[in-house]
């Protein structure tokens, strides 16, 4: 499995929004907002936000190893933080592991928590997107070396955000992925669950072959919107998804 180092952050950044980094520990973000809004206390405000977000569940893990570990849905335990129910919830969902949602479920609550600052806002957190917009957005598919990669990109509407928009990948990043998809792309109103479909869907590509069944398999989750689901020079799609070109 090869590693692109964020490069892929070009196909989502949008030029009428102003982008910064927030990095903490293993969380790594790419923040758009409308420029009027930005300023070096927000992002002051933010990284204490992401510290704030992640904590509860650090110490969760701590308490609850087993929860860090599981490859298939896992039950957490009384008392467990929002974010691990939640991360929990959409991993029984979708069949997985509770932390195939944590990059989706922390771009979701950074995400929510700057709506009251911005009207948009895009929250990138290892492919896995949180995006509300008062306007027309395209998000490019960033699909490792398949031949879609810079040629596709999602159409999204203001009236179908806020919206998760996460990507799985079996053979670009360091995510753990049974497959060898170069990119699943699922639409969700949760980002968590978008996450956890992605990775679920992504573990059922082993070829070119196996895109449609996957596309079903994300198309049957229950609060799933859409999924784009490309290996090699095969791509599906199911769902509220329009696909348009890049550029």
């Amino acid at each position: 499995m090869s590693f692109i180092r964020r490069t892929y952050r070009q196909w989502h950044r949008q030029e009428d929004l102003i982008h910064f980094q927030v990095v903490c520990k293993e969380t790594d973000l790419d923040i758009g907002i409308r420029r009027e809004r930005y300023s070096p206390e927000l992002v002051q405000w933010v990284e204490k936000l992401v510290r704030d977000v992640r904590g509860p569940l650090e110490e969760y893990v701590r308490r609850d190893p087993a929860f860090l570990k599981a490859h298939t849905p896992y039950q957490p335990l009384p008392g467990a933080p929002a974010i691990a129910v939640e991360m929990a919830d959409a991993g029984r969902r979708a069949g997985v592991g509770p932390m195939a949602a944590v990059a989706g479920a922390v771009a979701g609550q950074v995400g929510k928590a700057l709506c009251r600052r911005s009207r948009d806002v895009i929250v990138e957190n290892g492919g896995d997107i949180f995006l509300r917009s008062a306007c027309l957005r395209r998000i490019g598919i960033f699909a490792g070396q398949s031949a879609f990669t810079g040629r596709l990109a999602l159409e999204i509407r203001p009236e179908d955000t806020p919206l998760g928009i996460c990507t799985s990948s079996g053979t670009v990043g360091h995510s753990l992925s049974y497959g060898c998809a170069d990119a699943v792309v699922v639409l969700s109103a949760s980002p968590a669950l978008a996450d956890a479909a992605a990775t679920a869907a992504g573990n059922l590509v082993q070829s070119p072959d196996d895109v449609q069944k996957a596309a079903g398999l994300a198309a049957a989750i229950p609060g799933i919107a859409g999924v784009v689901v490309i290996c090699g020079d095969k791509l599906a799609a199911w769902g509220r998804v329009k696909l348009v070109p890049a550029g």
